[in-house]
This record gives C-alpha cells, structure tokens and sequence, in this order.
C-alpha cells in the first residue's frame, strides 16, 4: 500500500467513527430543544440587587422546569389556561385587558399584575391586596381559582403526573421524579424570578450616558422626585414600596362604598379600605389599560388622576393631594415613565412541552 493509498483509508475511517457517533447519538426531545437549561441571568443595569442575596436562589434546573410549568394549560382543570394567558410576557408579564379572563371565559375583578423583578422586594407580598407572602404561594393561587384555571391542586397534579416526560426534569431540578405542589411551586417562582427588566434608558443616564433621554425625560425626573413627589410610593430600583394605597380607584361616591375593598379583605384594618398594592413602573408602558380594575386608559390620564388628588373617600391616603401640574409637567412625567422601558425580561412560550 502506498503512502496516498494509507493516508486515504484513515481518512475514510475517520469519516466512518465520525458517521457511527452520528448513528448512535441518542435524540433530543424536541421539547428539549425549545427549552434548554440557560445558565441564570445576570441583573441588567439598575438593578444592584443579585441573586446570592436570596436564601435559595433559583437553578438553571428549576427555571427550565418552570418555564414550561408557566406556559403550560395542562395545569389548568379542562386545558385551556396558563399562567401565562394573563400575564403575557409581551405586556410585561401582565394583560393588555382591563380585568382576566380564565377558564370558560369567566373574568375576574382585577386585572394580572406584573412581576418583573420580583426576586427582590420591599416588601414580599403578593398580588393586588397582598393575600400571597412569597411567589410560590402567589404561583399555586391561580391554579385552585375557579374563575382563574379552575382547578385543584391534586387535579393539577394528576394531570402532570399523566405526562410522562415531566418525570426526568422534576429529578433533574429537585433530585427526584416525584411531582408535588410545592415543587411546582418552586419552580414557576424561580422561573418568574429570572424576569428581570433594567438597562434602560433612564438606567443609562442615570450611569453616566447623558445622551441617552431627552431634555424632557430630566424634567421629569425632576418633577417625578420633586414638586410631584411621585416616589413617596414608587421608590427603589423598582420603583414601588410594595405596600398599599387608598388613591380612591373604585369608589362609588353614590353606594358610598368601593366595588373591591382591596387589602382590607385580607386584613380586616379599617384603615386598609379600598386599598391596593403599588405596582412597578417598569415596563409600565406595556401594560395599559390601568390601575387594579383597569378603569384608567393611558398613562397621561394616571398622572391626571394623580395631578386632581385621585377620588375623595374616607379611607383616602394622605399622601393624595392636588399637584397642581402644567400640561408640559405631565408630558415630562410621562416621558419619564416611558424611559423605564428596559430589557431583560422579555420571553415567549416554548415551541414544545415534555409529553
């Protein structure tokens, strides 16, 4: 054999082991593929916060897990919601509707708040009147509303039970396959953790980037810690205090009473009437129409409500008072809050769900 003649045989072996690994490589699961582990993001621009901060922080495991759990409708009773039919990750993990819409068409009272870096809060509650002390009890709440998804947490369980391609991802996260509440839990919450929203235009002006807002932007900014004084509320890096306000939303001056009492339901405090959670202003912009029932169209018209000193009642919080705001101190507030449009959180349901 020549020397070309041995040279040509390896490189035919060589093609041949390179063709037999191909052969013999077991397949990827198309759900697989639409859904790899990712390793866990780092916090964008503005937010100073991480997660080593949390005492359990979430796992690349339990996020792939929980992102399928989140855009699933098998957790729902008939199949036809998921968490994700309200909180939609293209309105900023809220609804472009003023109140829900769940399993049958039935709708809600209120519509679905964002939770855009909720890992971290001032204040760890829950939903619009704060009946939910953490994400995961927040995550199996919708699950067990019959206007919501309609089902049982046993109902839920049985149906992913049924999918037997769950198995291996719930012992990938937790060790072993078993499937329980908590760990669905779990793993939404660490899923909905990882939605963070930061680096934006705001952000980078106020790291030094002078060109990146407008002139009217800075006014803003200047009325909204000022003459406004709109972070009494909405303060911090994610720009709510995480409590609750009376600003008189729902008020029916005739009945003299609110259509939904608010946190007073779960505390019982007279001085909790008609109160409601602040919600984040980032990614805000994705999320109108407004406020817990959605009854305020735009965002110019929030800072109307605000600039009137919102809706008298008697359980109305102090810190509502007239502004007395120019039409061009309006546009700069709104200008302002259109600049915390960031990125980060931006997400869309996986192409393929374990069967």
């Amino acid at each position: 054999m020549t020397a070309d003649e041995g040279a040509a045989l390896k490189r035919l072996i060589v093609i041949a082991a390179v063709l037999c690994v191909g052969c013999t490589r077991p397949s990827i699961p198309d759900w697989e593929e639409a859904n790899p582990i990712v390793p866990i993001p780092e916090p964008p621009l503005g937010i100073t916060s991480s997660f080593a901060e949390l005492a359990e922080p979430p796992t690349p495991e339990r996020v792939r897990l929980g992102r399928w759990l989140f855009y699933d409708t098998r957790l729902s009773a008939d199949g036809s919601i998921s968490c994700a039919t309200c909180h939609r990750p293209e309105h900023g993990f809220s609804e472009p509707t003023a109140v829900s819409t769940g399993i049958g068409g039935r709708t809600g009272r209120r519509k679905a708040p964002s939770f855009v870096n909720q890992a971290w809060t001032l204040y760890p509650v829950f939903f619009w009147d704060g009946r939910a002390a953490s994400l995961e009890e927040q995550a199996l709440g919708p699950v067990q509303n019959p206007i919501e998804m309609g089902n049982t947490l046993d109902g839920m369980l049985v149906n992913l039970s049924r999918i037997a391609g769950y198995a291996r991802y719930f012992e990938e996260a937790f060790g072993t396959p078993q499937i329980t509440a908590d760990r669905v839990a779990k793993s939404i919450a660490d899923y909905e953790r990882t939605r963070l929203s930061g680096n934006s235009p705001w952000d980078r002006w106020r790291a030094g980037d002078q060109g990146a807002v407008s002139d009217r932007v800075k006014q803003g900014h200047e009325l909204f810690f000022g003459k406004a004084a709109c972070n009494q509320c909405h303060l911090g890096q994610n720009f709510t205090d995480s409590s609750f306000h009376n600003l008189g939303v729902g008020w029916d001056p005739d009945a003299k009473e609110f259509r939904d009492w608010g946190r007073y339901d779960v505390t019982g405090q007279d001085g909790d009437r008609g109160a409601f959670k602040t919600p984040t202003l980032r990614e805000v912009t994705t999320r109108a129409p407004y406020m817990h029932d959605g009854s305020i169209a735009t965002l110019r018209e929030v800072v109307e409500y605000y600039d009137r000193g919102g809706d008298p009642n008697p359980w109305l919080d102090p810190k509502m008072k007239p502004l007395r705001l120019t039409e061009a101190d309006i546009d700069a507030l709104v200008a302002l809050i259109e600049a915390l449009e960031g990125e980060g959180h931006q997400d869309s349901p996986p192409a393929a769900f374990p069967r």
